[in-house]
């Protein structure tokens, strides 16, 4: 199981990577640094992946990381966005999702637009961790 971190400002989560080839790419791409844009409860940055849809969502579910291929972003959605209606958690447009947050994504409230994020693989502690 592939796992990562993220560390924005004074908040930070792991998370676990699907099987897909957007996962793939991602998790050779790390670590990433870069400064975050929150849009409603996502946050929201480009990262140096290019890569076209696979398995594209309009719709995700609360602590799931995106792709955004038009912006070459990676997402963290934790909350509805100025595009959800009601209570859904939809995307600015269709991203693939490739992995999921560990535990309460809404810590990530927390987080101002802005602030530097950093992205990096988490050491994997053997089997069943």
């Amino acid at each position: 199981m592939r796992r990562i971190r993220i560390n924005a400002g004074d908040v930070s989560a792991t998370a676990v990577l699907n099987d897909s080839r957007t996962a793939d790419a991602i998790w050779s791409a790390l670590p990433i640094s870069a400064r975050g844009n929150t849009w409603g409860d996502e946050i929201y940055f480009g990262i140096p992946v290019r890569l076209g849809e696979e398995d594209p969502r309009e719709v995700v579910d609360m602590g799931d990381l995106g792709y955004w291929p038009p912006g070459h972003a990676f997402c963290v959605f934790f909350g509805p966005t100025p595009a959800s209606l009601g209570n859904e958690i939809r995307p600015a447009s269709e991203v693939n999702v490739f992995g999921r947050v560990e535990g309460d994504a809404t810590l990530f409230r927390q987080v101002a637009d802005g602030t530097q994020v950093t992205l990096e693989q988490v050491e994997d502690c053997g089997p069943g961790q």
